[in-house]
């Protein structure tokens, strides 16, 4: 089992910045891939960004270049760092983690981006 805690979210005005962390439970941290999926009001929620144990990533071609996913395995976090925030990132952001087969998900963190 992964518990999977996110903070990190709020309200910013377009071009500003924000960092989500999300805190994973267990042992095995290192091992887990993990990465960060949104959901706009009415839409499907689709990825944003992952990154493997070693440390392998992946982006949404609409965040390449803005967002940065990054893991700490000794603080069992992984974060996102995003930048340069548009009002069409405005979206519940939950955090995602791969294990055994297994899909985990976090309670999500709002994202609102003013313009």
């Amino acid at each position: 089992q992964v518990q999977l805690v996110e903070s990190g979210g709020g309200l910013v005005q377009s071009g500003g910045s924000l960092r989500l962390s999300c805190v994973a439970s267990g042992s095995i941290f290192s091992r887990i891939r993990m990465g960060w999926f949104c959901q706009a009001p009415g839409k499907q929620r689709e990825l944003v960004a992952t990154v493997t144990s070693n440390g392998t990533t992946n982006y949404a071609d609409s965040v390449k270049g803005r967002f940065t996913i990054s893991r700490d395995n000794a603080k069992n976090t992984v974060f996102l760092e995003m930048n340069s925030l548009k009002p069409a990132d405005t979206a519940v952001y939950f955090c995602w983690a791969y294990m055994l087969g297994r899909n985990y998900w976090g309670q999500g963190t709002q994202v609102t981006v003013s313009s």
